[in-house]
């Protein structure tokens, strides 16, 4: 980051920023920016220097009861500095959750059935007429052959072969336009919306605009995505009802270190409702 950037970003007014007496550089708030982008500058910064606050909190808290741990590695390649092994371990070590009984993960589960469900799955056919919005002419007669198109099947449904020879841009076309099976995330929300409107064997009745251009899309079959039961989905239940528990209690004891500690140049959030006496 140049001079230039890095003054513009940072408060005018230089007040140091110190957690008990241990002052974080400028220049260190500067370079964790990267790690929090914001339309705001001014935002950045301080989201920068609170995650630099938080972490000399707990370093400084780790220190006070003695945690020390054995760097491990991520799973990536990368292995964790001290001091990150040392916070992992007072986190670990402080921030001790309840894993969630079968009781609290069906009740979980029935307050959220409809989160619970195998995916639908398509059979598909399509056509693809190539446009783009930077061409706005080019774009205009693209639509205009596809919804002459549309008509032309509408009323000889059996030329949907010929016409994805003829015209389809998509390599699907020497299959005859057919997409195989398909569910959530594999085309475009637009592409997807189409399909969920159709019923087997119906053709979109307008032209489909995504990202690739226009899209006549024919609905073979359709296969609706059915309940899991909770046997299914016990374990992910619990993990996310444990992550979700975890984070909160994380929260609330950085809250509760920030409250008896003396932070200056900076306002902490959490430090009134943790305050200890």
């Amino acid at each position: 980051m140049n001079c230039s950037v890095r003054d513009a970003i940072l408060p005018k007014k230089r007040v140091e920023v110190a957690v008990n007496g241990v002052a974080i550089p400028r220049d260190r708030i500067a370079r964790e920016i990267q790690n929090h982008p914001s339309g705001s500058p001014i935002k950045a910064w301080g989201a920068a220097a609170q995650s630099l606050v938080v972490r000399e909190l707990l370093l400084q808290e780790a220190r006070r009861l003695g945690v020390k741990a054995v760097p491990l590695d991520d799973g990536e390649g990368r292995r964790e500095t001290e001091d990150e092994a040392a916070i992992r371990a007072l986190i670990d070590r402080q921030v001790v959750t309840p894993a969630p009984d079968t009781e609290t993960c069906r009740r979980y589960y029935e307050q959220n059935r409809r989160r619970f469900r195998s995916a639908d799955i398509y059979e598909a056919a399509h056509i693809l007429l190539p446009a783009t919005t930077s061409d706005p002419q080019a774009y205009a007669r693209a639509r205009e052959t596809a919804v002459a198109m549309i008509a032309q099947l509408q009323d000889k449904p059996e030329l949907f072969s010929d016409l994805v020879r003829t015209h389809s841009a998509c390599p699907s076309r020497a299959q005859g336009g057919h997409l195989g099976q398909i569910s959530s995330g594999q085309t475009t929300p637009e592409f997807e919306q189409a399909l969920a409107a159709l019923a087997p064997g119906a053709l979109t009745s307008a032209p489909v605009a995504t990202r690739y251009g226009f899209h006549i899309i024919r609905l073979d079959r359709g296969i609706e995505g059915r309940e899991l039961p909770f046997e299914i989905v016990a374990d992910r239940i619990a993990d996310y009802l444990t992550d979700n528990v975890r984070r909160r209690a994380t929260a609330q004891y950085i809250a509760r270190l920030v409250s008896r500690s003396v932070i200056t140049g900076l306002d902490m959030p959490g430090a009134q409702e943790h305050r200890v006496n």
